[in-house]
């Protein structure tokens, strides 16, 4: 357990660093630019780590919930974690976020420090942590692109496409793929399972900021859709089409 702890701190230190460094390189940005930057490293580093682990490594999580750990899933599950306590550090020291990720933040702390302390179950919670972290690359992306000016181009419209699209074929239908196994499983801890179960409330919670966000981008695009149209519909003239 020493050496778990010592990892997590070592995984913190790190990510502090890179904070530190991506700042330094960065005088001329803002803050959150560079903690969006060690945010993306982190996303596309734990998202292929973690998706080796549940996809290849093994053991599947949809059947194996509860099984013991793996080291590699250890050493997974505590860089994961390290970052965590930076990120969750940082929200609330610039308050940059709202409640819905603060509390996303602490149920992911304390996730992962359960399964870490108790020794089994990161088989699921690494499951989870690769289908919630997929999503993240993209969304730092929009950041970036709409601090540069160049979200409103067919860039941003394809990153918001697959961000939309992977949220819900992976987070949603993934997720609860996942939390069945844990839930239908004797082997994982009845207070994991309700941290499981919370998690998945606060995804259908971020469903429902994506579903107004996709509704409000629906309507903003559907007026200048209808006038395109409008424009390269055919021209009648006594009942005949004339030509443009």
């Amino acid at each position: 357990m020493v050496s778990i702890v010592l990892e997590v701190a070592c995984s913190l230190l790190a990510w502090l660093s890179l904070y530190a460094a991506c700042c330094h390189w960065h005088r001329h940005r803002s803050h959150e630019w560079s903690c969006r930057l060690v945010t993306l490293l982190h996303g596309v580093a734990v998202t292929c780590l973690s998706g080796y682990v549940a996809l290849l490594d093994g053991p599947w999580p949809l059947t194996h919930a509860g099984s013991p750990n793996t080291p590699l899933q250890i050493h997974v599950l505590a860089l994961t974690l390290g970052y965590f306590i930076f990120d969750l550090g940082w929200c609330l020291y610039f308050q940059t976020e709202g409640d819905l990720m603060l509390l996303h933040h602490t149920l992911s702390i304390c996730g992962m420090i359960m399964v870490l302390g108790l020794g089994k179950s990161a088989t699921e919670v690494n499951a989870v942590v690769f289908v919630s972290e997929i999503t993240n690359p993209l969304l730092q992306a929009r950041w970036f692109l709409r601090e540069m000016g160049r979200y409103h181009t067919l860039l941003g419209e394809v990153v918001d496409f697959f961000f939309v699209l992977l949220f819900l074929v992976l987070r949603i239908v993934g997720g609860a793929l996942i939390m069945y196994a844990m839930l239908a499983s004797p082997q994982p801890s009845w207070l994991l399972k309700a941290g499981g179960l919370a998690m998945y409330l606060v995804s259908l919670g971020f469903l429902v900021e994506i579903c107004h966000f996709v509704r409000r981008k629906m309507l903003k695009k559907f007026p200048s859709w209808t006038s395109l149209r409008s424009m390269n519909a055919p021209v009648k003239t006594n009942g005949h089409l004339t030509a443009h």
